[in-house]
C-alpha cells in the first residue's frame, strides 16, 4: 500500500529551531491532517515516550512514520551502536513503524557553518569497512522487524551519486535505501535523480519527495555557503513548485515498476515565514497524488 506522509520540518525546523518557533505544535498536526496526509515523521516537538507519541499523533488521525537516527559507526563499534539504537527501535515498534531512518553524522558538516564543498569523503577501503558495519546494524534491526533505511544526505559521507553507488555496493541485503530526490539532485549538482533511483529501486524501502530550487543550489555552490545557509535561503521546496528542478513523474514510474510498497514523504524544509507550510505542503501532496495515480502507483 502506498501511504503519503510529511515531515514537521516544513513547519518547525530541527536543525535551526528558530525557523518556525512561532508555530504552535497543534497547528502542525492540524495542518497535516487537514491536507490529507496519512502520517508524519519525527520532529523535536514530539514526545519521546512511545505511548505519548502514539496518543498525540493518533488524536489527529496521523500515523507515526519513523524518525531520523544519527549513526556514529565511524567512531564506535557496531555493538555500541546496537545498544545505543535499541530504545529508538522500541519506540518505532510500539508505533508500528516499518523503517528506521539512519545517517552517519559523526563527521557530518550539515549543521556546521562551513562550505558544503567540505563534505567528508571516504576512501574506497573506508567505504567498504563502513558498509560492513552498517550491514551488521541493519541485520540487528531486521531481526526486530524493522528495516534500516539509509538516508544519503548533503554534508555527509554518502552524498553524491557515486557515493550512493559505492555505499549500496558495500552493503546488502539487509541494508535498505531511503531515496531522497532532493538530496540526490543537489548531490549531483542538478543532474536528474531518476537514473540513480533506477539503479537501486529494488532496495528502496522509503522515499522522500524533496524538490530543489536550482538557482539557490548554484548560489550555495558558487558562494561557498553551508548546508544550513542553503536551507534558510530556500534551496528546498515541494513537488509541484515551478521553481523546483526535480521531475517527479519518472521517479514515481520507477517506483511503480519496482513494485514499491510504502511511504512517500514530503520532506522539504523552508522558512515558514517565507513559504507558508499549509499552502506548500498542500501543493506537494496534490502533485504527488496526481502523478501516482497517472503512473498507476496508487
Amino acid at each position: 500500500m502506498i501511504l503519503f506522509g510529511t515531515n514537521p520540518i516544513a513547519w518547525a525546523n530541527d536543525d535551526d529551531q528558530s525557523l518556525g518557533a512561532h508555530i504552535p505544535t497543534a497547528q502542525i498536526l492540524e495542518d497535516a491532517a487537514d491536507i490529507g496526509f496519512d502520517g508524519i515523521e519525527n520532529g523535536h516537538r514530539w514526545p519521546d515516550d512511545p505511548e505519548e507519541l502514539k496518543q498525540l499523533l493518533g488524536g489527529y488521525g496521523l500515523r507515526f512514520i519513523s524518525g531520523w537516527y544519527s549513526l556514529n559507526l565511524l567512531t564506535q563499534p557496531v555493538e555500541a551502536e546496537q545498544a545505543a539504537i535499541q530504545s529508538h527501535l522500541d519506540k518505532l515498534r510500539h508505533n508500528d513503524c516499518k523503517v528506521c531512518i539512519v545517517c552517519e553524522t559523526s563527521n557530518s558538516i550539515q549543521g556546521l557553518q562551513v562550505p558544503l564543498s567540505q563534505s567528508p569523503v571516504l576512501s574506497p577501503e573506508a567505504m567498504t569497512d563502513f558498509g560492513a558495519k552498517v550491514e551488521a546494524l541493519a541485520a540487528f534491526c531486521a531481526a526486530q522487524g524493522i528495516a534500516l533505511v539509509y538516508h544519503h544526505h548533503m554534508g555527509t559521507v554518502v552524498e553524491t551519486p557515486a557515493e550512493i553507488d559505492a555505499f549500496m555496493a558495500a552493503t546488502g541485503p539487509a541494508t535498505r535505501l531511503l531515496f531522497d530526490t532532493g538530496h540526490c539532485y543537489f548531490g549531483a549538482n542538478g543532474e536528474d535523480p531518476a537514473p540513480v533511483l533506477r539503479r537501486h529501486a529494488d532496495r528502496v524501502s522509503h522515499f522522500h519527495a524533496k524538490n530543489v530550487r536550482p538557482d539557490v543550489m548554484r548560489q550555495v555552490r558558487e558562494q561557498g555557503l553551508s548546508f544550513m545557509d542553503g536551507v534558510r535561503a530556500g534551496v528546498f521546496t515541494v513537488p509541484g513548485d515551478t521553481d523546483g528542478g526535480v521531475d517527479f513523474t519518472p521517479c514515481l514510474q520507477i517506483l511503480k515498476d519496482a513494485g514499491y510498497d510504502g511511504w512517500i514523504v514530503i520532506e522539504a524544509e523552508q522558512d515558514p515565514e517565507i513559504h507558508e507550510p499549509f499552502a506548500f505542503q498542500s501543493l506537494g501532496f496534490a502533485t504527488l497524488r496526481e502523478i501516482a495515480k497517472e503512473v498507476g502507483l496508487t
